[in-house]
């Protein structure tokens, strides 16, 4: 659990939380970071993608917040009421103890979910507290202003198209463009603060204790009715569990769509230009977690997702890049145009913030292997797909067998120029072997002679000029000697065998040089420049793979001991960013979807493997 934190300082003399230090509730259109201190610190509203409402985590001053927490010194610890994503952060002062309870109720209904509700319940457990809050929205990445009208205990914020609602159960008052209010709590005693959108048919609602307590029950219910399908009874279950709700976190229930992460901008290194907009549904991360839910039995998220294919990642979209984008909006739209947020300072002071991802319009021949192989494993474990969506699949296979030798950006979107990449070699094999299995076990129609060769061609092509004889290990790009983490996808997708000599020389090779302390470098930027200035930290879903092609290549204990030591470094939650520092601190975009289904699927792998 969390402890006393210290907060960085930046100049000027504003305080900001380190990424870690936050927990992460969402009602499947949208979530919100609640800081260790009880502060609201990320969220957008209504979607994920839309600008933000409270970023004061990418700008202390001037990107807004909502402040909840004890108005006297206190220790503070956050955990998750089990089995859900309702987030309780504890205050222990000299005369009490008290808690927030965070949540956003999921409801079914369409009218209820365009509220898009937050609850934030404070009760007081033991003595008594004085409390306070200050809410401060900053419509718009805080570039839209707002006017504020109070009545008695509900107060309407508005912005040019956007109305938010927060109703209590305690007197608030006005201060500028924010409400503050100051209230004291004994033992057995609540107050509750509830934020609705509201307009288009939606009147704000006062939330009563009553409502709140139903509210309250009604989501631990969801969140553990949803939990109960899982199949996962294996050493790591609340690891595994947590991982699991976090990736239902990040799917858009309207369309089935899946993030790669809830926020933008947070740092790969500090004061670095490697800040990204992961609020988007990239193919791969995507495709992956299908494979982390199938894994766990959540068929129906899988069935969601590949709808969502079906619906809006079109083969016949036409792009000079491919038949598909890397990435989609969460509505299934292209255009993602990047621009930076110069008035934001970004987070701990490290610009620039970004809104869109011009990696949109990259070649990225992988996602295709990662896609088909999804397909595949929800043909298997879940529903046989249709026969519009076995069209799709021919058409996708087809045009693999065309453009498989192209250089492309790879897997880790480098804007230093197109290589060829032998992940991306790799996944092209994986698209139509992953193909040609479907075919042969539903007896579908397939030009099958010629996806074998095309199969068989690639790999003969990874094998001659993928390996190097110099390094004794499989490269990052063909003809090269870099090494990439990357690789430790070869036996992971059955591409070799895991005990083959030139895989475990390979292996041996990443152990020596991209592994340090069980945590793994994706390449090194010196020797494999990628276009952007600054270092990265270990990249935690090849920190994952790691543990996983050593328990393939039988090395358990090693794996074992690899997996230990990498849940020592998930937050106070079990919650993981994208990367983590030298330092031990987690880095980039938070919570990351990447890194929690490598989390399952690891696991997974290494309960088979223990027996």
């Amino acid at each position: 659990m969390g402890g006393p934190v210290e907060d960085h300082d930046v100049p000027g003399g504003r305080r900001y939380l380190p990424i870690a230090e936050h927990g992460l509730i969402g009602d499947l259109r949208s979530v919100a970071l609640v800081g260790t201190g009880g502060t609201i610190d990320w969220y957008c509203c209504p979607a994920f993608d839309a600008p933000s409402v409270f970023a004061s985590i990418l700008d202390a001053e001037r990107g807004g917040c909502f402040e909840l927490a004890a108005a006297v010194p206190a220790r503070t610890k956050q955990f998750y009421f089990p089995d859900t994503n309702v987030l309780i952060t504890r205050f222990f002062t000299e005369d009490g103890v008290g808690e927030v309870q965070d949540f956003m109720p999921v409801d079914g209904t369409s009218a209820e979910a365009e509220r898009h509700r937050l609850i934030r319940r404070v009760v007081c457990v033991r003595g008594s507290i004085p409390f306070r809050t200050r809410v401060a929205p900053r419509f718009d990445y805080g570039t839209r202003p707002h006017t504020i009208r109070l009545s008695g205990e509900t107060a309407i914020f508005e912005a040019d198209g956007l109305a938010l609602a927060l109703t209590a159960t305690m007197p608030l008052e006005t201060d500028g463009p924010d409400v503050r209010g100051d209230f004291k709590l004994s033992q057995g005693e609540s107050a509750v603060f509830a934020l609705d959108k509201v307009g288009g048919g939606v009147l704000p609602r006062r939330c009563a204790h009553t409502e709140a307590e139903e509210q309250f029950a009604a989501t631990v219910a969801y969140w553990r009715r949803w939990l109960s399908a899982s199949k996962y009874r294996g050493r790591w279950r609340e690891m595994v569990h947590r991982s699991a709700l976090t990736l239902k976190l990040l799917t858009y229930a309207p369309t089935g769509a899946i993030v790669a992460a809830p926020t933008t901008s947070l740092p790969e290194q500090l004061s670095g230009e490697r800040n990204w907009d992961y609020r988007y549904v990239w193919v791969r991360d995507a495709a992956f977690c299908v494979y982390a839910l199938l894994r766990l039995g959540f068929t129906g998220e899988a069935e969601a997702f590949m709808n969502f294919v079906t619906r809006h990642i079109s083969p016949g979209d036409g792009k000079p890049s491919g038949p598909l984008q890397i990435m989609y909006g969460i509505d299934g739209r292209t255009e993602l145009p990047e621009t930076t947020l110069d008035h934001l300072e970004g987070h701990q002071g490290s610009a620039p913030v970004r809104v869109g991802n011009a990696a949109a319009d990259q070649l990225q021949l992988d996602i295709y292997g990662a896609l088909i192989d999804s397909i595949y494993l929800f043909d298997k474990w879940a529903k046989p797909i249709s026969s519009d969506q076995w069209d799709d699949v021919c058409a996708l296979v087809d045009w693999v067998c065309e453009n498989w030798d192209q250089p492309d950006e790879g897997i880790w979107e480098t804007r230093g120029g197109r290589k060829n990449f032998l992940y991306s070699r790799l996944m092209c094999w994986v698209a139509i072997e992953r193909a040609i299995r479907i075919a042969n076990r539903r007896g579908l129609p397939a030009d099958l002679p010629r996806w074998r060769e095309c199969r068989d061609t690639i790999y003969r092509r990874i094998m001659s000029r993928g390996w190097s004889k110099a390094r004794r290990a499989f490269v990052q790009h063909e003809d090269g000697d870099v090494l990439d983490a990357a690789v430790l996808m070869m036996p992971l997708t059955k591409f070799i065998a895991p005990t083959d000599p030139k895989w475990l020389s390979t292996l041996d090779a990443l152990t020596e040089e991209l592994v340090s302390d069980s945590l793994v470098y994706r390449y090194d930027p010196q020797a494999s420049p990628d276009g952007l200035r600054g270092d990265e930290g270990t990249f935690s879903i090849c920190s994952f793979w790691y543990v996983e092609a050593m328990v393939h290549a039988g090395r358990i204990d090693e794996a074992r001991l690899a997996f230990e030591k990498m849940l020592t470094y998930a937050n106070h939650l079990g919650l993981y960013a994208e990367e983590i520092s030298h330092t031990g601190e987690q880095q980039g975009n938070f919570p990351q979807a990447f890194t929690h289904l490598a989390l399952i699927s690891a696991a997974f792998n290494l309960d088979r493997a223990l027996g």
